[in-house]
């Protein structure tokens, strides 16, 4: 894992006075610097992110026409009296944005007789809509369904419900379709510009916004305050990927004070019981973002993830009765723990699977298992995409496997990037592979035939790297600001606190202390409602440095205290007030050895740390020298340089190049060989492996997916078995255009040997300087 030390461009004189007005009689320099490194460079700018009160928030007129139509078609449902229907999502923007329409709505058009709301299950209906969920508002009379965080790609079904007698009004934030959606009005700050403030709101934001136009259309029929609504904005934003800036911040700061401010009430006296509830059952009080982030909003996820039907959560969310709310938020936090088990199984798993995976070919992670929970599998994604530095996508296969025929069976799952890289885009460019699809640049979740996995793989790996243009695809961990153990504590966690709430955008600074090491480190399993052990573990320690003789408490999450090193150390720690120890602490974000320079002469002090012996004639001194690791295949990547050089330092050798010229074909002859191969293995009925394949062609195993989709348009049927491939002739009359598939495998064949001949050629001094940015010793399990 590569880690980066943020610009440490120091700001003038006249702003860390400025910012110091903020902060009185605690410093303030650490906050100015981040604030400069953010870009928040003048006095407008400072006062407007950090007081909410300074900020112009932007009006719902600015969604134009949409918003108008919108209205108007509730005015009238309210005024035929006809049923509405609001449609939500199970996770928690769309179980906030749900809450906010009915708490919302719910002030001109009469609950559950006028007004209902329908969840769909994420095991059985998955997102968006659905046909069989609108047979049932159908069924129930509904004449107009709202929806809320879903539904600008549902043109089919919004067409299907139309030729019901529904019509749809969409709020939404997901990517928008070609054209606009057939429906009375979609609200999608997606047709903004990017630099509009209302560009970033997610579900529950638009959801929101919706409201606030129809409290000022019908301003004498709310009895509740529109603001009533904002503890719930402000869950679903902090809960959602979404980039915290602009009027996302403004409600989010607004959001979080309500919440405070309810929860200090007597339980009796709070206005939703079910929050603060849950804030009681998680340990926190609602005054911080990560309250929400790593209280509310995990647990408003497992409801779905564990049970598949969400729906009792808007009850938890919008309820009065205080007996029922507890009842459910119990509910709900055992799921939660019952969700950590289940993430952590599953995560033992992919682990598991990903030490078979050569990462040095792989540019997307693409796994897939039968009995992995389909629910836990964006976490786990997450998790392997910021370990690895690489997009990650993870499928749940159901049915029992047949021996021969796979295509019956649909292999369901979530994606999750890293790097700013737009997976959205990345997936959509396969659609035709896919099922279905959906979610965002960061997020998705998808479905396909298990039969096309291998082929979405390699075409999606080979998209990749064509598109990153040969840029190294490297995990890293990025630090804001270097500290000391004597800099932590209140006066620190204060200044930082003036960039809150953080999130996309706006993260929570990360802190880098040298030289530091570890004592009294001691791990336990966690507990559920019940007692019963959780298998999600966490370490608590105290970290120490030269600056102080006093130690500093931390945790960290989802790891043994073994896995700490002993002896002196560098990390990247976040800094947080634990309200439920009273106490000021860090939270450990990644560890490694200390001292880079440990890694250049690292066994070979007085030796370069790789011996170049490229297109050398006789290597077998070299080969026989046990003391040296002889990488003889040319890479076609950094990693893969990066993943011999770790193996050199694991087994105690020196790395030598050792690769001969590439003597490339041209790529169409080696389509024109491996059609040959074809049609010989079509005619004599035989099997051959994968690598026999590949050695007599000279392509990697992405390049031979992608012109095994190509042999198929040509008629060629392509059966694999334990790396073992039967290819039939089948003399179909209406075969498919080839052309494109054909370029495509061309395309990646010409990347191969261009990456070969670069790293040929390629000076040593810059191998060396590539290499020793990668630490082997860096740690983020």
């Amino acid at each position: 894992m590569e880690w980066i030390l943020k610009t440490t461009e120091k700001p003038p004189g006249w702003f860390i006075e400025l910012v110091k007005r903020y902060t009185p009689g605690i410093g303030g320099n650490f906050a100015a610097q981040l604030f400069w490194q953010r870009d928040i460079k003048s006095e407008e700018k400072l006062a407007a992110f950090i007081d909410y009160q300074l900020y112009q928030s932007a009006d719902f007129q600015e969604f134009g026409q949409e918003m108008n139509l919108a209205v108007q078609r509730l005015i009238t449902a309210g005024k035929k009296a006809e049923k509405i229907a609001i449609w939500g999502d199970f996770d928690a923007d769309g179980i906030t944005a749900t809450a906010v329409l009915w708490d919302g709505l719910g002030e001109f058009f009469q609950q559950y007789r006028q007004l209902s709301y329908y969840i769909p299950n994420r095991f059985t209906e998955s997102h968006g809509l659905n046909r069989s969920g609108i047979d049932i508002l159908a069924k129930a009379g509904c004449k107009l369904i709202v929806t809320c965080d879903t539904g600008s790609t549902n043109i089919s079904e919004v067409i299907y419900a139309q030729s019901l007698g529904i019509d749809v009004i969409i709020t939404d934030h997901h990517t928008l379709p070609s054209e606009r959606p057939p429906v009375v009005a979609i609200i999608n700050p997606r047709y903004l510009p990017r630099e509009h403030p209302l560009f970033h709101l997610s579900g529950v934001a638009v959801a929101y916004k919706l409201v606030e136009a129809l409290y000022a259309a019908l301003p004498d029929i709310p009895a509740n305050p529109l603001t009533d609504l904002l503890d719930l904005v402000a869950i679903g934003l902090i809960a959602d990927l979404v980039q915290l800036s602009g009027d996302c911040r403004y409600l989010a700061q607004l959001g979080i004070k309500q919440l405070h401010t309810d929860y200090k009430k007597s339980p009796t006296a709070r206005s939703r019981p079910g929050v603060g509830k849950l804030l009681e059952l998680c340990q926190k009080n609602g005054d911080r973002p990560t309250d929400i982030s790593f209280g509310l909003g995990p647990r408003i996820n497992a409801i779905s993830r564990i049970h598949g039907d969400a729906s009792f959560c808007v009850e938890l969310l919008t309820s009065k009765d205080i007996e029922r709310c507890q009842k459910l938020a119990e509910e709900t936090e055992l799921a939660n723990s019952r969700r950590k088990s289940l993430q952590k199984d599953v995560q033992a798993q992919v682990t598991k699977k990903l030490a078979q995976l050569d990462l040095s070919t792989t540019s997307v992670i693409v796994l897939e298992d039968s009995q992995w929970s389909a629910g836990v599998l964006g976490l786990v994604a997450g998790q392997i995409a910021q370990e690895t530095g690489r997009p990650t996508i993870l499928l749940s296969t159901e049915g029992k496997e047949k021996e021969a025929d796979y295509s019956q069976f649909i292999a369901r799952g979530s994606a999750r990037s890293v790097n700013n890289i737009d997976l959205y885009q990345l997936v959509q460019e396969q659609a035709h592979l896919l099922h279905r699809f959906g979610g965002h640049p960061f997020a998705a979740g998808l479905s396909l035939l298990v039969e096309n996995i291998p082929l979405f793989t390699a075409a999606i790996n080979q998209k990749l790297r064509q598109s990153l243009g040969g840029i190294n695809l490297t995990a890293r961990v990025e630090a804001d600001l270097v500290v000391t153990v004597a800099d932590l504590g209140k006066d620190l966690f204060l200044e930082l606190k003036l960039l809150e709430p953080c999130g996309m955008g706006n993260p929570i600074p990360k802190l880098l202390i040298k030289n530091c090491w570890f004592e009294n480190s001691w791990h336990k399993n966690q507990q559920d409602l019940q007692g019963n052990k959780v298998q999600y573990i966490k370490t608590d320690f105290s970290i120490r440095d030269d600056s102080t003789n006093n130690a500093f408490p931390g945790i960290w999450w989802g790891h043994y205290k073994e896995e700490l090193p002993i002896g002196r150390c560098d990390c990247i720690a976040e800094i947080d007030f634990n309200s439920f120890k009273k106490r000021y602490e860090i939270r450990l974000i990644a560890v490694r050895s200390h001292g880079k320079d440990e890694l250049k002469n690292h066994n070979f002090p007085n030796l370069p740390i790789i011996l170049d012996a490229r297109n050398l004639e006789n290597l077998q001194e070299m080969t026989d020298n046990k003391s040296l690791l002889m990488m003889k295949d040319c890479p076609t990547n950094w990693e893969d340089l990066r993943l011999w050089f770790k193996k050199s330092l694991d087994h105690q050798q020196q790395l030598v190049i050792a690769w001969k010229k590439p003597h490339n074909q041209e790529p169409r002859d080696i389509w024109l060989t491996l059609v040959g191969i074809a049609k010989y293995l079509s005619r004599t009925n035989k099997y051959v492996s994968c690598m026999q394949i590949l050695e007599r062609l000279g392509i990697s195993k992405q390049s031979l997916y992608l012109g095994f989709e190509a042999l198929r348009c040509l008629g060629f049927i392509v059966k694999i078995k334990d790396d073992y491939l039967q290819i039939i002739w089948d003399s179909i009359d209406d075969q498919k255009p080839a052309d494109h598939l054909i370029n495509q495998f061309l395309a990646a064949v010409r990347e191969e040997q261009f990456q070969r001949d670069y790293f040929f050629h390629v000076p040593l001094s810059i191998i060396v300087a590539m290499i020793i940015d990668f630490s082997p010793v860096s740690n983020n399990r």
